[in-house]
């Protein structure tokens, strides 16, 4: 998926195959809160809060970075998976479950 990238407008663009996913918006201002928070997270570390508040503060970056995942793995499934499925693309196909792989870990 290299050849995959994010443009400015929120649409996923494949050299030589576009399309729009709905949800590109969502997931970048989703990703974007979860940035402010993790820089929250290291403040507190700077500061040396409480370890244990820090850990539920880090817990919930990564429901939000994991949540961010769930809905581009859908917008994935329901427009590109589709797509390559129709068009008999099985290595698109192949691509989308090592990407499962790497996100389920």
């Amino acid at each position: 998926m290299d050849h995959d990238h994010l443009h400015e407008e929120g649409t996923s663009h494949e050299h030589g195959h576009g399309h729009h996913h709905p949800n590109s918006k969502a997931v970048s201002n989703r990703l974007a809160r979860a940035i402010g928070h993790l820089e929250a997270v290291k403040r507190m570390v700077d500061r040396e809060d409480d370890c244990s508040e820090i850990l539920t503060q880090l817990a919930a970056v990564r429901s939000a970075i994991n949540n961010a995942g769930k809905v581009i793995l859908m917008d994935h499934l329901n427009h590109c998976i589709i797509e390559a499925v129709e068009d008999e693309d099985y290595d698109k196909i192949k691509e989308f479950g090592d990407a499962i792989q790497k996100f389920v870990k």
